[in-house]
């Protein structure tokens, strides 16, 4: 059976063409700068002709363009870049999914309401700091200060 196993992979693999993998489901979101309704149209019309677009949600009151389908993230921004729009993907979470939504280059008066910036300072956890700073006096650590 091992020989017939084989020989039907080796002509699988001859005479069928490999498929190409499938992107995967997915949610863009873009910022684009939109003054009108003919802006948010050309966007809209750019957007919906990428294959494997499912639907386009444009926001001209947040700049945002949010696009689910079967796509890639550059093509999409490519497409809204050739708009003539300056476009670049959606910077901003939630706000009440960070710890410290003021931190100093989180908070920004230019997002919208309920976002901040996406940065790494936002979700750092309370505790960081003070725990390393307690373990570096701590007994049970064999490197910690000798001084005491």
């Amino acid at each position: 059976m091992g020989l017939l196993d084989h020989v039907l992979d080796f002509c699988d693999d001859v005479t069928f063409p490999k498929r190409k993998k499938r992107k995967p489901m997915q949610t863009v979101e873009i910022k684009v700068k939109m003054d009108c309704d003919g802006c948010e149209r050309r966007v809209r019309n750019a957007v919906t002709k990428i294959k494997g677009v499912k639907s386009v949600d444009v926001n001209r009151k947040q700049s945002k363009v949010s696009v689910t389908g079967n796509v890639e993230p550059k093509k999409v921004l490519k497409k809204v870049k050739n708009t003539g729009k300056r476009a670049e993907f959606w910077p901003y979470v939630p706000y009440n999914l960070v710890s410290y939504p003021y931190a100093p280059q989180a908070y920004d008066k230019k997002a919208p309401t309920g976002y901040v910036k996406n940065a790494p300072q936002a979700f750092a956890t309370p505790g960081d700091l003070d725990d390393r700073y307690t373990w570096m006096f701590s007994d049970e650590n064999p490197n910690a200060c000798s001084i005491m």
